[in-house]
């Protein structure tokens, strides 16, 4: 064999504080040195264990979050007119802006008493907006406080210290300066946490005279309406009438006039997980742990005037598709459909007139929440809360994701829950783009993160594989991404992606080479290599760095089996004379029956080191040579090793408590380091001879903090800095310093994926901005007035407005008309409208009044034609030479909706129909939208139009002006409508 093995490698006693030397070619240098070493002189310098009085006192180390703490199981909750909506993250409530997806602003609920100490968290788990005020947020969390917020101002008006952990939330307008709440207390039973421990109050949110200066108040009147178990559900009918609870298996209904009467309770098969009330009708709906969605038909007069223990059934109508447990139910603002949602990650749309229902599939993870957004029929959207911290908007209309809110997608707690300590986490940083590739929610995939903009930008799919896979109630073990490595040029990836046998499948273990194409900004898979280390694990993985040609290109991987492999790139033409690049396997390496379980490269790729059992040994990469062995009797068994700096002369190698530091020039140790707890991770600065150690303490010792970082320097065997942090870490990389703001060049900027699976920075002073709206700002824009429409800006806000105090009075009514000019045509609409003439006699001339055309400057001499006949373009976004339309002397952009409302008012007054036509003849056909009635025995509902009478056909050549559709013809309430997708029920 070419490399020799010394068990005392120490020539001599190295200098204190060596020069550092330019980077160099390692492998010319080791050649030189004799095989066999004499044995050392003078002993090592050994530092002393850690913690000892040598040692220096642990300081916490700065670091930051990047993600939230866990995803929100409550609703977004949306402001009245659509604008913003809320979602709750830990204690704090993030106000999002509908239009650009950005949060706005951050309402943090750490604003209690500092006398009072929360209890069991603060964490927020309910809020609604007050029915009073739709200005003010109402929130309930785990510590026991209802506060109420100006989000508007961003200014928490009041606290309520109900005593017990809150759950649940409901409010009505009947009912003001009242709130419902769902608390729990603690079991006395042993070992029976979930029975008997929910209790609904109503409470009074005025505070007692004792409390109504103090920070934190006490209600003036607060009353039980009933025991219930662990509440997993609260609300209250559209009447107000009926309270509604569900826990476990039952359903608690009270009526709101007699609350002394407690809950009656209706039995349900299988445990309640969902509750949802329709907008318009007195039933509610419910979803379970066994996928089923019931429709309770319970809420009327029969119920008992007092509550008594009989448990009683309900008639229910029951809708099934979910294979699992339904965690979200809602109703359209209609009430015509019921969106469900959960473990599948498909939303389900009911249509409950014909029970009928559409899909929307692969959202991406588990749904656990459900909402409406607070628009009109036509542009409503759906919002759905996934498992993994991402938001996913649908249009009601036509069914598709519009947009997604998402930042990084890390939770534990989705169906493919990872394990607690895997062997290995991806996480790696693309220069080229200043981004972070990590692991996605799903096992299978990776998810790329600009930490610049807070935005996650795409999502890798390295191994497809089906997102909802439990089986009955084993799950099924999907493939996992165990390792990402980018090369230093950023170019290549190499993922490694295995699975696990089991009762179906055998092992799988793929290695994916990728390529970054520029052009696309995405990566491209270019070769597959099936079981490169056979059924053995893939242990390590490492490009070559440096400046080097594409044929000098290597990659070393490391397995189980005993092998090192080094794959090169090789180059093929195809048919059409392309060049084509594919990596192949270049060398296999053994080093005797010892198994490598890291191998490292040095800064300019002249060398490589392979760590096996006891033994690290020195390749040359370009015939793979073993250059030189180490070993040291410090270390029986070497766990990883690092090249330290860009000169690459130290190698650091460590073990479970051991670190060693070798002087590559003088083939020497140079230090070793004991410490106290187990070394978990080392990490080396990419521009300085500076390294630092993570070290976790036993998991019994709870006074130790949970993670040490130890920075060391090859100039002495002493940390010379000792930090902690509050987490454990899986996964540790060093980020570019572009990321930070730190002034010093030898400071460490590091990204690190934490027990708890959240991404943090860490970092010595380092000053990192805080995100866009993290801070409680107010926000403004915010009304609850209607948007105007066309009709208002042409004919006046008291045109289609019955209010009374909206009509001016300053218009007298006898007063004769005459020729009008300017803004006097709007003056005439502010008349009350039943002393105005017909709108046939007033047309011709408010139209000509108000549709005035601004002409180009190029156009001002010329004269211009009218013409009865001819038609006029409308479009507004394309006004070519004609210039731009002007309604009512305000400039202001028109939808089509509004062309199509103007269209119908054309066809109303200045276009005459055929007088003998049927009403409802369209096109010689008549049309009928019949009723469709409920499964099981649900009545029917009517279907009513959007616009009210009917509409006369006409030519459609005459209907409408150039680039305007013509509107959907009038259905009238008793003809069938086929052709369409979807049909709209309304109530009655």
């Amino acid at each position: 064999m070419a490399a020799s093995l010394g068990k005392s490698t120490d020539l001599s006693n190295p200098p204190q504080h060596p020069p550092q030397p330019q980077p160099l070619d390692l492998s010319k240098k080791l050649r030189k040195t004799p095989k066999k070493v004499s044995p050392r002189k003078e002993p090592v310098e050994v530092a002393p264990i850690a913690g000892s009085s040598k040692a220096h006192d642990a300081a916490p180390w700065s670091w930051k979050s990047l993600t939230q703490s866990s995803p929100s199981r409550i609703p977004v909750l949306f402001t009245k007119d659509g604008s913003y909506f809320f979602s709750a993250a830990a204690s704090s409530v993030k106000i999002y802006s509908v239009a650009t997806g950005h949060v706005v602003s951050t309402l943090s609920s750490n604003e209690t008493n500092a006398s009072v100490a929360p209890r069991n968290g603060d964490a927020i788990t309910c809020m609604i907006l007050n029915p009073s005020n739709p200005f003010q947020l109402i929130t309930g969390s785990v510590d026991g406080f209802i506060r109420i917020w100006d989000f508007l101002d961003a200014i928490l008006l009041r606290i309520f210290d109900v005593g017990q952990p809150i759950f649940h939330l409901a409010a009505h307008e009947k009912f003001k300066d009242e709130v419902y709440v769902a608390v729990t207390k603690p079991s006395k039973k042993a070992n029976h946490q979930d029975e008997d421990n929910g209790v609904v109050l109503r409470l009074l949110l005025k505070p007692t005279p004792s409390t109504a200066k103090a920070r934190i108040q006490r209600s003036s009147d607060v009353s039980a309406v009933g025991k219930t178990r662990a509440p997993t559900g609260l609300a209250l009918s559209p009447s107000g009438t009926w309270l509604v609870a569900i826990a476990g298996r039952k359903a608690y209904v009270a009526a709101t006039s007699d609350l002394k009467a407690g809950f009656t309770k209706f039995v349900s098969p299988e445990k309640l997980t969902c509750l949802a009330f329709h907008p318009h009708e007195e039933y509610f709906a419910t979803g379970d742990d066994k996928g089923v969605i019931r429709l309770w038909y319970c809420l009327n007069d029969r119920l008992p005037s007092k509550s008594t223990d009989t448990e009683k059934k309900a008639p229910t109508t029951t809708l099934h598709w979910h294979a699992h447990a339904v965690s979200s139910v809602a109703f359209t603002s209609n009430g015509a459909y019921l969106l469900s949602g959960g473990e599948e990650a498909v939303l389900v749309i009911w249509q409950l007139h014909t029970g009928k229902k559409e899909f929307v599939p692969r959202v991406g993870a588990p749904i656990t929440t459900v909402a409406i957004s607070n628009a009109k029929e036509s542009d409503e959207e759906y919002v759905l809360g996934l498992a993994d911290a991402s938001y996913i908007f649908v249009r009601s209309a036509t069914l598709k994701i519009s947009r997604t809110i998402a930042r990084i997608k890390l939770d534990p707690s989705v169906s493919n829950a990872r394990p607690s300590s895997p062997p290995s986490v991806p996480l790696s940083v693309h220069s080229a783009t200043s981004t972070l590739i990590l692991p996605s929610s799903h096992a299978s995939s990776l998810q790329i993160f600009a930490p610049s903009s807070s935005q996650l930008l795409s999502e890798l799919e390295v191994s497809p594989s089906n997102r909802v896979s439990r089986r009955e109630e084993k799950p099924l073990e999907p493939s996992r991404v165990d390792r990402a490595v980018i090369s230093e040029s950023g170019e290549w990836m190499v993922t490694i992606d295995s699975r696990e046998d089991d009762e179906i499948s055998q092992t799988e273990i793929y290695m994916k080479i990728w390529f970054w194409d520029r052009k696309t900004a995405s990566w491209i898979l270019n070769t597959r290599i099936d079981r490169p280390h056979g059924l053995r694990k893939v242990t390590s993985v490492a490009f070559r760095p440096g400046q080097h040609s594409k044929n000098d290109g290597q990659i070393t991987t490391t397995g189980e089996d005993g092998v090192i492999k080094v794959w090169r790139i090789r180059s093929t033409k195809s048919k059409t004379g392309e060049s084509e690049d594919y990596w192949t396997a270049r060398s296999t390496l053994r080093f005797r029956s010892e198994i490598p379980v890291h191998s490292s490269w040095s800064f300019d790729g002249s060398i490589f080191a392979v760590a096996f059992g006891a033994y690290i040994v020195l390749y040359d990469p370009n015939n793979g040579v073993p250059i030189q062995t180490l070993t040291c009797p410090e270390m029986t068994r070497v766990s990883s090793v690092h090249f330290v700096g860009r000169s690459g002369r130290y190698l650091v190698s460590t073990s479970t408590h051991d670190l060693v530091l070798w002087d590559l020039l003088s083939q020497s140790v140079r230090w070793s380091y004991r410490t106290s707890s187990e070394i978990s991770k080392t990490v080396c600065h990419p521009r300085e001879d500076v390294f630092i150690v993570f070290e976790t303490p036993p998991s019994n010792d709870s006074a130790s903090p949970l993670t040490k970082v130890l920075t060391f320097t090859p100039s002495s065997a002493l940390p010379s800095q000792t930090r902690t942090l509050p987490f454990s870490t899986l996964a540790v990389v060093p980020c570019p310093t572009t990321w930070t703001s730190t002034k010093n060049s030898s400071s460490f900027a590091l990204v690190a994926i934490t027990g708890a699976w959240n991404v943090v920075l860490l970092g010595d002073d380092i000053e990192i901005p805080a995100d866009e709206g993290s801070d409680a700002k107010g926000i403004r824009g915010i009304s609850l007035a209607p948007k105007r429409t066309l009709f208002q800006d042409i004919f006046g806000a008291s045109a289609f407005n019955n209010d009374p105090s909206l009509q001016s009075q300053n218009v007298v009514a006898d007063k004769p008309l005459s020729s009008w000019k300017g803004k006097e045509v709007e003056q005439i609409f502010d008349t009350p409208a039943y002393i105005l003439p017909p709108i046939d006699t007033l047309f011709d001339t408010i139209m000509d009044n108000f549709l005035v055309i601004k002409r180009n400057s190029s156009e001002k001499g010329k004269d211009e034609v009218d013409g009865e006949d001819e038609d006029v373009d409308m479009d507004v976004e394309d006004t070519g030479n004609g210039g731009e339309i002007v309604v009512g002397n305000r400039e202001r952009t028109v939808g089509p909706e509004e062309f199509s409302d103007m269209v119908e008012l054309f066809k109303q007054h200045a276009i005459r129909s055929n007088p003998g036509a049927p009403a409802n003849m369209v096109n010689g056909s008549t049309f009928t939208n019949g009723l469709h009635s409920k499964p099981n025995g649900i009545g029917a509902y009517p279907m009513t139009s959007k616009l009210s009478g009917t509409t006369p056909q006409r030519d459609k050549s005459k209907a409408a002006a150039p680039g305007i559709s013509t509107p959907t013809t009038q259905l009238s309430p008793t003809t069938a409508c086929t052709g369409q997708k979807r049909k709209k029920s309304m109530d009655h």
